[in-house]
């Protein structure tokens, strides 16, 4: 709270007392003037009060803009609203206030030359406007009295529900403009204020109040203050030409409705467009002051041949060529669609929108193709008589269940998801004439394209017979729903294998020095000496590797490759002190070895670095060059003495 001087306090209660003893002498339109006067210089000291909370406003000011509404949106007593609809005739229209508008005091107003306004509404507004420009102002009250307080210029014309015109009164104090008026039992006010003919920042408050008598204001502590904005008055205004930093653009897969928060951002969709789907690309125009642009050509252009269309504050539809032009601004919104110029056909392109020959927004997006190959990978072996998938096969944290991947590419090699646009199967012909594989077929459609999601693969599995083999002419197909184009991959192996029975290890190098990766490879057989199969467990392991330190999980050995084969790796001494020497490392999976396989035993070597060479490997060299001195010397001798 702003205290005021305490001579002014004493000077304004003496005047109240006279005022008071003078009453009974007035009539009541004669102390209405008077004290409309005296409020003059009572509002030019202001009075401070707790800010209310602010309720939206709108912000687009233009000949088109819609005023907000005061009624059901502005809290009574606690909000100041400013109307952005500009006037198209010239001069500022005060809010209508009659006996059939008593509830929209927005309807008619309109402001003068008004160039940019905040979205707030209560006591901590902003607003930019020309010299000598006028806004129009309006409120709902919540009380019988109100009053208006400016810092600078004047006002003009004033409107309220069921008040005296005769009680307004507009004063000049302290280079203040004031009005004071009494609206009895209104709730409803409007006001125009003319900006001076200064560049400068000035300030409008708005008062309300309920005196305790049949007054209006006697001083401003009567009041509380419901509104207050700070306007910039400018000699020239910076809009009315394009502004990126108040404009937006972004891409999005889906169809955007006006005033959604995908023409409110310059977020772009990180969506995939798959074929036959559009792209969008959704702008607003705005200027300096964040207001829409006028009228103007905007043109679209697409490279690569891709098509386009454009619509304003509407879903266009799709065009059929690479390049349109309009005639408008994008008020609401602009939408333009991009559409593949070959259906099922791949295609990237850049999007280029102008307006009056100024690049207002470039895009780049991506429309995949329907399927045009496909790659079966990661095969795993199955078991005899087998016919489900391993769980959790390929590791790649889906939990799905699989024996093979299959990943589908468009003719321009970008990742397809085929879930919803197509079907697998297998060749029948690739299997005929043999028993070893009796059927297969894809179990887990992609589902993503992302080049690290784990579902941009499908998956499959594959039946087994009784006898251990593998087929290697397994074919596989997919049918594009949309274009009825068949797609089949090349020829591929798939192997049927009995669980693992016996096992061997080894080292990837002889010797380590420390702080090499070591890794160990173990290989796993059935019963017949076939690499075993991917399915069944090779149970857990004890193992024992000296001066290595496990880097992958050791144990049980899930998931054999398509070779019956599983790799472990360490790190040769880790953080701690190694002993150069030979090592034996023992590998023991003990529930196959209970049944009479070997334990694997792989050696290796460990050195520490540097020189490394022992006494031997001397002695060595010098016996090889003494032989070598030998032999030149007797092949001198025989030169001598032929001489």
């Amino acid at each position: 709270m702003e205290l005021e001087d305490p001579k002014d306090l004493r000077a304004r209660f003496r005047k109240f007392l006279t005022l008071t003893n003078e009453r009974k002498k007035m009539s009541k339109t004669t102390l209405r003037k008077r004290i409309s006067l005296t409020v003059v210089g009572a509002l030019a000291l202001g009075v401070i009060s707790t800010a209310p909370v602010a309720n939206a406003h709108n912000t687009t000011v233009s000949t088109t803009a819609t005023n907000t509404a005061s009624t059901g949106v502005g809290t009574p007593g606690a909000s100041m609203f400013v109307a952005t609809y500009l006037s198209t005739t010239g001069a500022a229209v005060v809010g209508a206030i009659t006996a059939s508008s008593a509830t929209t005091p927005e309807s008619a107003a309109a402001s003068l030359g008004l160039l940019s306004k905040d979205s707030s509404s209560g006591t901590a507004q902003t607003a930019t406007m020309l010299v000598g420009g006028t806004l129009s102002f309006y409120a709902q009250t919540g009380a019988t009295d109100s009053a208006f307080v400016a810092s600078g210029g004047s006002f003009v014309s004033t409107a309220g529900t069921g008040y005296n015109p005769n009680a307004a009164t507009y004063a000049q104090s302290q280079n203040k403009t004031v009005a004071a008026f009494d609206i009895g039992t209104a709730t409803l006010v409007a006001q125009l204020w003319t900006a001076p003919s200064t560049a400068g920042t000035y300030t409008v408050s708005h008062y309300v109040g309920t005196p305790t008598s049949d007054t209006i204001f006697t001083a401003p502590t009567q009041g509380t203050l419901a509104g207050k904005i700070t306007v910039t008055v400018v000699a020239t205004s910076a809009g009315g030409s394009y502004s990126a930093a108040y404009s937006v653009c972004n891409t999005s897969a889906v169809t955007v409705v006006p005033g959604s928060s995908a023409t409110t951002a310059n977020v772009d969709s990180t969506a995939t467009v798959t074929n036959g789907n559009p792209w969008y690309i959704n702008f607003a125009l705005n200027d300096a002051y964040s207001n829409a642009l006028d009228n103007g050509n905007i043109v679209v252009t697409a490279t690569n041949g891709a098509l386009v269309n454009y619509a304003e504050a509407a879903t266009p539809t799709a065009g059929t060529a690479s390049t349109v032009v309009s005639y408008n601004n994008a008020n609401a919104y602009g939408s333009v669609i991009v559409t593949q110029p070959t259906a099922n056909a791949p295609i990237t392109t850049t999007v280029t929108v102008t307006y009056n020959g100024t690049t207002v927004c470039t895009k780049t997006v991506s429309i995949r193709g329907e399927v045009a190959k496909i790659v079966v990978d990661n095969i795993a072996v199955q078991d005899l008589s087998g016919t489900a998938g391993i769980t959790g096969y390929p590791d790649d944290g889906s939990g799905r269940a699989g024996l093979f991947t299959v990943l589908a590419t468009d003719s321009a090699g970008n990742q397809v998801a085929t879930s919803t646009i197509g079907t697998f199967a297998s060749s029948a012909a690739s299997l005929a004439g043999q028993t070893i594989v009796t059927a297969f077929s894809v179990n887990n459609s992609a589902t993503a394209t992302s080049s690290t999601a784990a579902q941009r693969y499908s998956t499959g599995i594959y039946t087994c017979g009784a006898a251990a083999g593998e087929v290697k002419t397994a074919k596989l197909t997919f049918t594009n729903t949309g274009s009825g184009n068949v797609v089949t991959s090349d020829a591929f192996t798939l192997r049927c294998a009995d669980d693992p029975y016996t096992y061997t290890a080894s080292w990837d190098k002889a010797s380590y020095v420390q702080g090499e990766i070591a890794t160990l490879t173990v290989k796993f057989l059935d019963s017949k000496g076939n690499p075993a199969n991917s399915v069944g467990s090779t149970g857990v392991w004890t193992g024992s590797t000296p001066m290595l330190t496990p880097i992958s999980a050791t144990g049980t050995a899930p998931f054999l490759d398509k070779n019956g084969t599983k790799t472990y790796t360490y790190s040769v001494g880790g953080n701690t002190a190694i002993t150069a020497g030979s090592y034996v490392s023992v590998i023991d999976f003990t529930s196959l070895t209970v049944l009479g396989a070997a334990k694997a035993s792989p050696s290796y070597k460990i050195v520490t670095g540097g020189d490394t060479t022992t006494n031997a490997d001397v002695l060595k060299s010098i016996v090889a060059l003494i032989a070598s001195i030998n032999k030149q010397i007797q092949a001198l001798q025989k030169l001598i003495l032929k001489r």
